[in-house]
């Protein structure tokens, strides 16, 4: 089943009906549709490179009280930064799975999309056939 939203960052009827009704009742929100229709696929990879700042400033946020907040145990701090840096690896390699199903899922939906494409193609053809014209494909 194909599944699509009207409002999606490309040149719909709708799109530009909303960014021409921003510029009038005020400016910025026009200019911010105007972006979200050039920019907006690109929306998920902004998110995940600010994420990924976050996450590598709160890391190093992390490293000035973690060497203040010792223990005073020796055997207990090496296990609980051993304990971190496993957690760490393991973020790491779960954001790489996410990364690698996300492609995964782009292959299907892109798959998917030209087995559609296909099937049309073949239906207009022999559709085209019955009428007693031919398409060259």
């Amino acid at each position: 089943m194909v599944t699509s939203y009207a409002l999606r960052p490309t040149w719909t009827p709708l799109t530009i009906l909303l960014m021409v009704v921003g510029f009038m009742v005020f400016w910025p929100l026009g200019l911010a549709m105007l972006a979200y229709i050039l920019w907006g696929e690109r929306i998920p990879e902004v998110r995940r490179h600010f994420d990924g700042m976050k996450r590598d400033w709160s890391a190093h946020a992390r490293c000035g009280p973690r060497a203040a907040s010792r223990s005073g145990n020796v055997a207990f701090d090496d296990y609980r930064e051993k304990e971190l840096k496993r957690l760490e690896e393991e973020r790491r390699r779960l954001d790489e799975d996410l990364r690698e199903f996300e492609g995964y899922m782009r292959d299907l939906r892109r798959a998917r999309d030209q087995e559609e494409f296909d099937r049309f193609m073949r239906e207009r053809a022999s559709k085209s056939r019955k009428g007693g014209e031919t398409i060259d494909l």
